[in-house]
């Protein structure tokens, strides 16, 4: 009897060994896939309350969208620092797209959504924390911008003014900030489509 005790703890044990192994890799492979199918896009385009808002509602299957600070030399900013102006962060979007989302059309909205002839400034939003700013994240978005730039730039009258710049650490903007005009639907927005 004790043999058959003892057999079936050792089956048991097994078996639930076995479990966790494949509970283990299956985790694995659902990371693994998750980060090869999701990219990052990072704009500036004035404040980002309404930038994100645009993205948001034109885009509703984009894994996430955030607001924050990115591009410049302060470890962890504050809303308040970066309205200073000396922290050379811009206020920026953060988006994650899929598969079902090309690259070509969040850069088409991005230059849809403001006016990149303006520099430093959207409105009445004034300062280089404002400014028109593309941060790529590889090689191949930075040359995916530059081709979609070509295309649009004859839509405005003036010199686009937006600057390409390398995607650096991006500090995730205070809470309050995450869906404000959704959760503010009054809140001020300068941004509309101008094309």
């Amino acid at each position: 009897y004790q043999r058959r005790v003892r057999g079936r703890r050792n089956v048991n044990k097994k078996s639930t060994l076995y479990r966790i192994f494949v509970v283990y890799f299956i985790i694995i492979f659902i990371q693994a896939t998750h980060n090869m199918s999701v990219s990052k896009a990072t704009f500036g385009a004035g404040c980002f309350w309404g930038v994100e808002k645009f993205f948001r509602k034109h885009f509703p299957n984009l894994k996430s969208v955030q607001v924050g600070y990115l591009g410049g030399h302060l470890h962890n900013p504050t809303y308040k620092d970066v309205c200073t102006g000396s922290t050379g962060h811009a206020e920026v979007v953060q988006v994650e797209y899929g598969p079902d989302i090309q690259y070509r059309d969040l850069l088409t909205l991005f230059w849809r959504l403001h006016d990149p002839t303006q520099l430093n400034r959207q409105g009445n939003d004034v300062g280089t924390q404002y400014r028109s700013a593309v941060f790529y994240h590889n090689e191949e978005q930075h040359q995916e911008a530059l081709k979609v730039l070509e295309e649009v730039k004859s839509k405005f009258k003036q010199p686009i003014v937006t600057t390409f710049e390398p995607a650096s650490q991006f500090w995730k903007a205070e809470d309050y900030h995450q869906n404000y005009l959704d959760h503010n639907p009054n809140g001020y927005c300068n941004h509309r489509l101008y094309w």
